[in-house]
């Protein structure tokens, strides 16, 4: 079959030689090929030729060619050749010189490799004819193809692979399965190379394909995933479209045949046995059962459910999401003395059932569970399970409070004893008696300490104390009137002097520690000691509360200013019982509204609220008080001691303010110049002086002139200002060896202006001379405040004129 292919093959090579041989020969007669030179190009015509053409065919190539030889391609030819050999055609371009060469002299065309239409379909090349003498160019290049022929050599190829499809189960014939699609690298143009057909090879009797479209599809309506769930489809694809010769490829496909719900869940067994302590907790899980399913997925999810009532009341059944399994738990307390085996209907159902198959039957199955009950030894319990008991809280120690009563539930009902878990009754409040169950009191009740006591009574067996049940006991401790009412606080209260009779001053009520189930009901009377009491009245106002009432017009706070009023007071029993108290009234004086001013009990009020250790905390703050004002004054003295000490040496001690203008001629004691002459004397320096000026007296002049003409005083070359310059510098010397001083603001400097000064002095007082001629008149007009200077400086003025004269 190879052999004859070949030759077919060759057959039909040797006829297209044939035909392109004539195309060409055709061709070179008359036509005129693509790229031709125009008729009016200059370099054409220099020669005065004629109008030339190229003269070729399209070229075509066979490819896949094996013959020992080149293949011939074709021929170009110029219509100026005339056989002499003087053209040389030249090509180039796409494989020019390597897979294709001409001859330069015929134009002839062969092609010296094997080629391959699927890795190249055509070629380009451009053609070129030549003076062989002067290599000009006589024709204008032009461009043409060889295209490669396509012979069937590619087998068709499923580049898609591997394919894997799905079908569900018992789908209907014809059932589309998925589409697969082969590739050929032939020429779909060219023949039937690349025509492709499609067919199944293996598993035909399940499966078929579409000849054109290579869709799969179902071929039987029984496919069955419990039987088998996956197929191995074999599909060939061969081109030629089938024919004789054609070249083909296969692939395999998997079908995985998809669970659809066509089974309904079956127990493996049809009964159950499972046991179970009858102490078991409620939820306790006793086993678990489970039905099986041929499908899978959520096609075997299932639910379970108890069916019986007898199992729906004891028993709870529950699925396992995981396993799918019914997993049955205890609902309700087990009782071996009731009932030793229990059976329990379980059914199983799928969860989701498809509408498609209810027709094959119920999709459920019912399985019978057998429990049995296993007796063990279990603790006393206590009946009936009261947990309240009351008992009046005068009982007499060893009174009985109650009875609580325990039953061994085993067969054997073994005797039971009891006992009081001491940690709930450390006091031992309660004793129980070990046989009979009596609680009886142990010591003596208070109410009002204890009005609940919560106890845990313990029954077990007699002959084995490991099996112990508890029960909580609450008691309740019953009221008794035992205890008297008292008033809720010391009550104090105050009265005006001028109070009229019949005004409220105080409301009482009282406290008591008894809860009567009556409730309180309180009677008020002032006492028998107050009988002669004419002052004030007690009103029972009939709510558990009294009014204390004035009985006399005014108070004197002189005669008396505490008034204590004893008030009785008697609950309503039984027994009644009764106490007194007593109701502080003060005395007080208040203003014409009848608010409290005063009231003349300080005394009363300290002893009566502060008690020993207050007023003691009360003395030793007072004292060291004392003790503190006392220090500050001993400091301050020393201080001032020192301060004394240090007046002749320290400039800063003395601070003079000598730019005040005083408080008028009416202020004599504005300034006291005396600080001024402690610290220079100047009677010393007028002394050595000699005197004032001219026309004034020696030693014998008034001291009161010398203090008047103080102001006048100016600098005169003959007073020695040293003692101030030595001070200075050495007060500044001092400054500035101690470095722990700050530096001064400023040093003021009385009656200096300076030795050196060139300024004349800037007061209009300036001389010191007898003799001046200023007139001091103008001071009359500085207004009143210096009308005294005025006249003082007037009288210098006439004293001196009269000296003079």
């Amino acid at each position: 079959m190879a052999k004859g292919l070949q030759g077919f093959l060759w057959s039909m090579l040797l006829l297209l030689c044939a035909i392109q041989e004539l195309g060409s020969w055709a061709m070179h007669t008359a036509v005129e090929g693509p790229g031709l030179g125009e008729p009016g190009d200059p370099a054409l015509l220099a020669g005065g030729r004629v109008k030339r053409g190229w003269v070729w065919n399209q070229f075509f190539v066979v490819e896949e060619y094996t013959g020992t030889e080149p293949l011939y391609v074709g021929k170009i030819h110029s219509d100026s050749d005339e056989g002499d050999g003087s053209i040389k055609y030249t090509i180039s371009g796409e494989g020019a010189g390597t897979i294709f060469l001409i001859d330069e002299i015929t134009g002839d065309i062969h092609a010296t490799e094997r080629l391959d239409r699927e890795q190249k379909t055509f070629y380009t090349l451009r053609a070129q004819a030549r003076d062989r003498q002067t290599d000009q160019l006589l024709e204008p290049e032009s461009e043409f193809i060889i295209k490669v022929q396509d012979i069937n050599d590619s087998e068709p190829r499923f580049l898609e692979g591997p394919y894997i499809g799905s079908v569900a189960e018992l789908s209907p014939v014809g059932t589309s399965v998925m589409q697969v699609m082969a590739s050929d690298a032939d020429d779909p143009t060219y023949g039937s190379s690349a025509r492709v057909v499609y067919s199944v090879l293996e598993g035909e009797q399940h499966f078929t394909v579409d000849s054109k479209t290579g869709v799969i599809r179902t071929a039987v309506a029984d496919l069955d995933r419990e039987t088998q769930d996956r197929y191995e489809v074999v599909i060939r694809a061969t081109d030629m479209a089938g024919q004789l010769g054609g070249l083909s490829g296969s692939t395999t496909v998997t079908i995985v045949v998809t669970d659809v719900n066509d089974n309904p869940p079956r127990f493996p067994q049809k009964m159950y046995q499972f046991s179970i302590v009858e102490t078991a907790p409620v939820g306790t899980a006793i086993g678990r059962v489970k039905a099986e399913d041929s499908d899978v997925g959520e096609n075997t999810d299932m639910t379970y459910q108890v069916k019986d009532e007898e199992g729906v009341e004891m028993f709870k059944v529950t699925t396992d999401s995981n396993t799918q399994e019914a997993v049955i738990t205890v609902q309700k307390p087990l009782d071996y003395e009731s009932k030793k085996v229990h059976t329990v209907v379980v059914e199983a159902l799928n969860k989701f059932v498809d509408p498609r198959f209810v027709d094959l039957g119920t999709f459920r199955d019912q399985t019978i569970v057998r429990v049995s009950v296993l007796d063990v030894d279990e603790p006393p319990e206590f009946r009936p399970p009261s947990n309240l008991m009351e008992v009046q809280e005068d009982a007499h120690v060893g009174s009985i409070v109650g009875v609580v009563t325990a039953l061994d539930p085993d067969t054997a009902n073994h005797p039971v004893r009891y006992a009081i878990d001491r940690s709930t009754d450390a006091e031992r409040i309660f004793d129980i008696d070990a046989k009979t169950g009596a609680i009886v009191t142990g010591k003596v009740l208070d109410r009002e300490t204890a009005g609940w006591h919560n106890i845990t009574v313990l029954a077990m067996e007699a002959d084995n104390h490991s099996q112990v049940s508890r029960a909580s006991l609450r008691i309740r401790i019953l009221d008794v009137n035992d205890n008297p009412p008292e008033l809720a606080t010391p009550y104090e209260a105050a009265v005006c002097e001028d109070a009229k009779p019949g005004q409220l001053i105080q409301t009482i009520s009282v406290v008591d520690r008894d809860e009567p189930q009556s409730g309180h009901r309180f009677y008020f009377t002032l006492a028998p000691e107050a009988t002669n009491n004419h002052h004030f009245s007690l009103l029972d106002i009939q709510d558990n509360t009294a009014a204390v009432h004035t009985q006399r017009v005014g108070f004197n706070r002189q005669e008396q200013d505490v008034y204590l009023l004893p008030i009785l007071v008697v609950d309503s029993g039984p027994p009644a019982l009764s106490s007194t108290g007593t109701l502080t009234i003060r005395v007080c004086g208040c203003d014409s509204n009848g608010a409290i001013q005063s009231c003349n009990s300080t005394a009363y009020v300290v002893s009566a609220t502060l008690s020993p250790g207050a007023l003691i905390a009360l003395l030793v703050c007072i004292l060291i008080l004392v003790v503190l004002v006392l220090l500050i004054l001993t400091l301050k003295r020393h201080h001032k001691s020192h301060l004394t000490s240090e007046d002749d040496e320290d400039m800063r001690d003395n601070v003079i303010k000598y730019n005040d203008e005083g408080g008028g001629e009416q202020d004599t004691e504005a300034y006291d110049m005396s600080a001024l002459r402690s610290l220079y004397d100047f009677s010393e320096i007028k002394a050595g002086d000699g005197g004032g000026g001219p026309g004034e007296g020696g030693p014998g002049r008034n001291p009161a002139s010398e203090l008047h003409a103080l102001p006048q005083w100016v600098q005169s070359p003959d007073l020695d200002f040293s003692v101030f310059r030595d001070y200075i510098c050495r007060k500044v010397e001092q400054a500035d060896e101690d470095l722990s001083v700050p530096p001064y603001d400023s040093f003021q400097t009385y009656a200096f202006e300076g030795s050196d000064s060139p300024v004349p002095s800037l007061s209009s007082i300036n001389t010191w001379s007898s003799g001046s001629e200023q007139d001091f008149s103008y001071l009359g007009g500085w207004g009143p405040r210096f009308r005294q200077l005025a006249a003082l400086y007037a009288g210098r003025r006439g004293d001196e004129d009269s000296e003079e004269s």
